[in-house]
């Protein structure tokens, strides 16, 4: 069942296109590609645009890039917009620092159920490791436990075990980057919520919405494994902010945000 269903896997990205080049390389090695990939474009420099539209010479699927103009960190509704445009009925969000194992999509397509969010495994690599990675440019990633920063046992990959270590079902530890979704829930909670700009909790905003409308999470562990690449820690300025927006969606106990994604799908796709 779970290979019919078709996967748009968007990957959000700013101003890293290195980065995002190792991403691509490892989407094209997956032994089972999603249907389409979504770049979602927070303002990049047209260095991006350049590398997209070389990969979409020769890129397995279509390649297709979203982009609005940089006007500060609004990751939200650049993921929103490319939700939008999404034609698969499944939506796997990936952070463009992301390296996907081989089998990523493969796992993550075994595990899905109906009325689940799904939250992938994550390993961090180390800064001398993701150098190594940046420079060989096409190099795949060949993991050990010397090669990590932090959650060194995320990268191994053991399917059998995943339903041993459940993991939080709640939004604590939510992870934006590594969230799969089905479409229509995630347009039913209208989305991402663009009162969440800069840094921060609007991917923990979103699973508080989707819980509350009668989704569960599930943590797939030791499969479904992505490389976290190494880079500096980004500002959180915005986050004492976005907490406050965070507990009044807790408090409130939403299942719809004002400002999502309903701005950009046509009527008759958000009744």
């Amino acid at each position: 069942m779970q290979h019919s269903i078709s996967v748009s896997l968007i990957i959000s990205t700013y101003n890293s296109p290195t980065y995002l080049e190792l991403v691509l390389q490892s989407v094209m090695a997956q032994e089972l590609l999603p249907q389409e990939v979504i770049i979602a474009d927070d303002g990049s420099a047209s260095d991006t645009l350049v590398l997209v539209e070389r990969y979409q010479q020769s890129f397995p699927v279509p390649l297709v890039h979203v982009w609005h103009e940089d006007d500060g960190y609004r990751l939200s509704a650049i993921k929103n917009k490319a939700a939008a445009k999404a034609t698969g009925s499944y939506i796997i969000f990936l952070d463009g620092d992301l390296v996907l194992h081989p089998f990523f999509i493969y796992d993550y397509q075994q595990s899905i159920r109906p009325d689940e969010i799904l939250v992938a495994s994550r390993v961090f690599l180390n800064e001398k490791y993701t150098r190594q990675l940046l420079q060989n440019r096409f190099t795949p990633v060949r993991y050990n436990f010397f090669k990590a920063e932090k959650n060194h046992l995320s990268g191994i990959r053991l399917p059998w075990l995943q339903h041993v270590v459940k993991g939080s079902t709640t939004h604590e530890g939510a992870r934006g980057g590594l969230m799969g979704v089905f479409r229509q829930h995630f347009i039913r909670v209208n989305g991402f919520d663009e009162s969440f700009t800069g840094w921060g909790r609007e991917d923990s905003d979103l699973y508080v919405r989707l819980l509350n409308s009668g989704v569960k999470r599930r943590n797939i562990k030791f499969a479904a494994i992505t490389y976290h690449l190494w880079h500096p820690v980004l500002s959180r300025q915005s986050l004492s902010t976005n907490d406050a927006l965070l507990e009044k969606s807790i408090a409130d106990k939403s299942v719809w945000c004002t400002k999502g994604i309903s701005q950009y799908l046509p009527v008759a796709a958000t009744t």
